[in-house]
């Protein structure tokens, strides 16, 4: 009997772990990389043959415009990107970067489609994630120039633990001290001449 209790508080405090699901291929999240490399050659030829022409490039196929998405759509809702308010944005900004760039995929030197566009919307991602921290500091600069004691006011009701109404505003804005810092102007030293 203590056996089976000691069993049963072990795995309350330490309950089993579900093993991952791997994606299948039947999955919402599932890209083909032998189908999406077969599409991207393709849509390769068909560019060369509209170049011959000299006609527009063909747009990219909609199962190119799928994978697109579905890398994108996945990868914002990993660990690193989850949480930011402007995720939406980050995908938009990837799926851009995904079509302006999709005609310098080479399946001569890589036959990963995959790989490639993923790191296309990482760095996308990061870009966004760069531009929307620059904006938030121009924002908390702003206020921070344009207080008149109203913003301590408000802070104070908001954020009362703060005391330090730049702590607060810089809490709102979500921006760290390293942000901060980042973006603020650097002063240059006079050379003694």
């Amino acid at each position: 009997m203590s056996s089976e209790k000691s069993k049963k508080s072990k795995d309350i405090v330490n309950p089993p772990i579900a093993p991952q699901k791997r994606l299948t291929k039947d999955s919402d999240h599932y890209v083909d990389n032998k189908k999406f490399l077969a599409e991207m050659v393709i849509w390769k030829r068909q560019i060369r043959e509209a170049e011959e022409v000299e006609d527009d490039k063909p747009p990219v196929s909609t199962y190119i415009g799928e994978c697109f998405m579905k890398i994108a759509e996945r990868l914002s809702s990993k660990h690193n990107f989850a949480n930011y308010p402007y995720r939406e944005e980050m995908v938009g900004d990837a799926i851009e970067n995904c079509l302006m760039y999709a005609h310098n995929f080479n399946p001569k030197k890589s036959k990963n489609p995959f790989s490639y566009f993923t790191q296309i919307i990482y760095y996308a991602f990061l870009r966004r994630i760069e531009k929307e921290k620059k904006q938030n500091y121009i924002k908390f600069k702003l206020t921070e120039h344009l207080d008149d004691g109203t913003m301590h006011k408000w802070c104070k009701t908001n954020y009362f633990e703060k005391d330090d109404p730049r702590e607060a505003l810089s809490e709102h804005f979500s921006i760290t001290e390293k942000d901060i810092e980042k973006y603020e102007p650097k002063v240059r030293k006079k050379r003694k001449t």
